[in-house]
Parts: C-alpha cells; structure tokens; sequence
C-alpha cells in the first residue's frame, strides 16, 4: 500500500432491507475508522447508510454520481462528482475504488462487481446479495472490511 488513503468502494441496493442498511452503515463506520475514503454512488439506500456510518465516525465519502448536479448526493458525502453518465458511472466507481464490498444489490450492483473483477480488484460480498463467480463471501460487515484491507497489504 502506497502513502496515499486507500480508497474502499461500497456497492449496494437502491432499496436494501433493514438488515442490509445496518451492514452498510456498518461497513462505513469501519472504512472511516481505519482511516480510508469510501466511494460510493453517492444516492440513496446502500450508498447512503454507508456514508452515513463513515461521515458520523469522521471519514471521507466520494459520491461518483450519476447525474448532472452534485446537489442531488446525499448529505453524508464529503466529495460529490456529478458526472451525467448514468448507469456508466459504475465503471468509474470500480476503477476508483482499491477494493470493493457489496451489501445486497441489483443489477447496477453486479456491473460494480463484475468490473472490479475484470479490473484484478478484490470484491467482498455481505449475505443477502448477488453472488457471482469471484466474489468472497463473508459474513459480517466487520470482517468485510477487515478482509478488504487485508487484500490491500498484497498489491
């Protein structure tokens, strides 16, 4: 890992159930704690619960958004980039983050996995989501992130 914040991209459902917005949350607050950036898509659900858990433990949220306005990012995100790209948006995603956790998902969620893994890029995936050839499941949110950094010692 070089001397730059390791950059950890949370993916998710646009409307994850109550567990997958505890995970997510979750899985924020541990990427701001041991002093990462979380990117994200910068809406609502998965990417909000996320940033949430990362802006109120004092961490840095870039919300690579889908439209034209940086307004339109929820108010937990640090860094908004409005990018009028649509679902394309997700490729920038993938190639921003150094390693990616999914928390539950839908089919914007799967193009998110699927090109970190073309891109070599580790993608831990939390119960109750898309499972694809590739990813490493795991159990808590906790462990998500503590693997995420992990892969990040052997880059």
């Amino acid at each position: 890992m070089s001397t730059h914040k390791p950059i950890i991209g949370v993916i998710g459902a646009s409307q994850p159930s109550s567990d997958g917005l505890r995970m997510a949350e979750a899985v924020g607050r541990a990427i701001a704690v041991r002093g990462a950036v979380l990117v994200c898509g910068g809406l609502g659900g998965v990417m909000e619960a996320a940033a949430k858990g990362a802006s109120e433990a004092g961490g840095t949220v870039l919300g690579i958004l889908p439209g034209p306005d940086r307004l339109s990012a929820n108010p937990y995100v640090t860094l908004a980039v409005p990018t009028n790209m649509g679902h394309a948006r997700n490729v920038i995603i993938a190639h921003t983050a150094d390693v990616l956790i999914a928390v539950e998902g839908e089919y914007g969620t799967l193009s998110e996995a699927a090109i970190g893994l073309k891109l070599g890029k580790q993608v831990f995936a939390l119960p109750g989501g898309l499972r694809i050839a590739g990813t490493v499941p795991v159990a808590s949110a906790e462990s998500a992130v503590a693997l995420a950094f992990e892969s990040l010692k052997h880059e």
